[in-house]
């Protein structure tokens, strides 16, 4: 599984699989009970597999895969690695909140410029929110090192399911 992606912070991969979808989705019904390692739901055709509270940290991630029918005999397999959806939202939402502090700062310092008064209190904020935006890019990088090893078993996991 490659996880030395530069850019992206939530792996997606997809895979065609010689099985049908509904045996496939019942493997991972039966899955439930075979093992407590890790939580798996199904909704649908959607399956989600997340560890255990008692083994989960803030950046633990889940696999969310979604196996999609393309004939009797065949099925498609999206999946993405990703951190719990309310600390994924809360990133999203620190991203967004300086982005548009971001936008802000700039506007100020725009209308003092055009004013001809001293814009450097606007550009100095405007440098410490990219600084801010270098933190939390780090800080999402260092989470998906940090469970790198978590992601593993999650996706050895899956190939042992699909692989019966």
């Amino acid at each position: 599984m490659p996880t030395t992606n530069d850019i992206v912070l939530r792996p997606r991969f997809k895979m065609e699989l010689k099985v049908n979808n509904e045996s496939l989705l019942g493997r991972f019904e039966t899955s439930k009970k075979d093992q407590n390692d890790f939580i798996v739901t199904r909704l649908d055709n959607h399956v989600f597999i997340k560890y255990p509270k008692d083994k989960q940290h803030f950046w633990s991630p889940q696999l969310h895969l979604e196996i999609d029918h393309i004939d009797e005999n065949s099925s498609m397999l999206h999946g993405l690695f990703g951190p719990n959806p309310t600390v994924w939202t809360m990133f999203i939402f620190f991203h967004f909140i300086v982005a548009s502090l971001f936008i802000a700062f700039g506007i100020w310092a725009y209308a003092n410029w055009t004013l001809q008064q001293n814009f450097a209190l606007q550009i100095s904020l405007m440098t410490l929110i990219v600084v801010v935006w270098i933190a939390l890019y780090l800080a999402g990088r260092i989470g998906k090192a940090s469970s790198k090893d978590d992601m593993c078993a999650l996706n050895d996991f899956m190939f042992g399911i699909i692989h019966q």
